[in-house]
């Protein structure tokens, strides 16, 4: 079975102290403009460079054939997935540039989501939790680690996310139940909390995993937040990580979200005032002046 051997891939990995942090596209462009081909494991998993066969030990090379993700790049070899590590987890995504629709995102909103979740969701008892558009299943994992006990789903639209994150969990020796569905439409029964990092970038190629839609890419975190809102039974929680175009010092999405979730008590703050500056040069932007990241907790009453 391909998930039982991308485990063994995994592992291997592990065993060997695999290390690497997945950077903004903008840096992982700028480190691959300096270099042609890779050097090690870390350049053939982690910046997907692509490698001739001696660069990886015979028993790595072994698995990731095995497991179906070695390409040819003209007279090099390439790796299809990526493997990057927060803490102790392995948990693969999609190999750069990801310009496919379907492509599965991981990168430093995955780490700022998942101290997010650590520093929150510990505050909380919740049985039955949700994570929305889950990708590379970073955020439910955290969370059954968060929650020991709680039934954590995973729902994505994207079934290589949804695949990706089932074997990401599985590695992590985390109970999480992935559903490729939207939202929550394929998740019956009571919710006591919901977990969400949706997409905050207006994309003009419209990519699932990077487009937030209107409201310079806020109109998806106000969409999910009044799905949630629907779904949510009475005590239960929404915690949303997303990001926020500031427009002459003014928070739309805040504002959006207070109307949406007035049931609500709110605690919404910013967590990182200003990230990737670089999309400021694009005609959608030309109004924003900076891109902020927020923390939304919104407890039902």
């Amino acid at each position: 079975m391909e998930e039982n051997k991308l485990l063994a891939l995994l592992n291997a990995l592990q065993a060997r102290r695999y290390a690497f942090v997945t950077p903004t596209p903008a840096t992982h462009a700028r480190v691959l403009a300096r270099r042609s081909a890779a050097l090690d494991v870390r350049d053939v998993f982690g910046w997907s460079l692509p490698f001739v066969e001696a660069t990886l030990d015979p028993e790595l090379l072994r698995l990731a054939r095995d497991a179906d993700i070695i390409e040819a790049r003209g007279a090099l070899l390439a790796s299809r997935l990526r493997v990057s590590t927060l803490d102790d987890l392995f948990l693969l995504h999609s190999t750069f540039p990801t310009t496919q629709n379907d492509s599965v995102f991981f990168g430093p909103d995955s780490y700022r989501f998942a101290a997010f979740l650590k520093a929150e969701l510990p505050k909380l008892s919740p049985r039955r939790l949700v994570d929305i558009g889950t990708g590379s299943g970073v955020g439910a994992i955290v969370a059954a680690r968060c929650a020991p006990g709680a039934e954590i789903l995973a729902t994505d639209t994207n079934p290589c996310a949804v695949r990706l994150a089932r074997i990401n969990a599985a590695h992590a020796g985390a109970r999480v139940e992935a559903l490729e569905t939207s939202t929550l439409d394929g998740v019956n029964g009571d919710i006591d909390c919901i977990i969400a990092n949706p997409p905050y970038i207006a994309d003009a190629a419209h990519r699932a995993y990077r487009d937030g839609g209107d409201m310079h890419g806020g109109a998806l975190s106000l969409a999910w937040a009044k799905a949630a809102a629907a779904r949510l039974r009475c005590g239960g929680a929404f915690l949303l990580y997303t990001g926020s175009a500031i427009v002459g010092g003014q928070d739309a999405l805040k504002s959006a979200l207070s109307e949406a979730l007035s049931g609500f008590d709110i605690r919404y703050g910013e967590l990182d005032p200003d990230v990737f500056g670089e999309e400021l040069e694009r005609p959608d932007y030309v109004d924003v002046e900076r891109i902020a990241v927020v923390g939304v907790v919104a407890i039902k009453r």
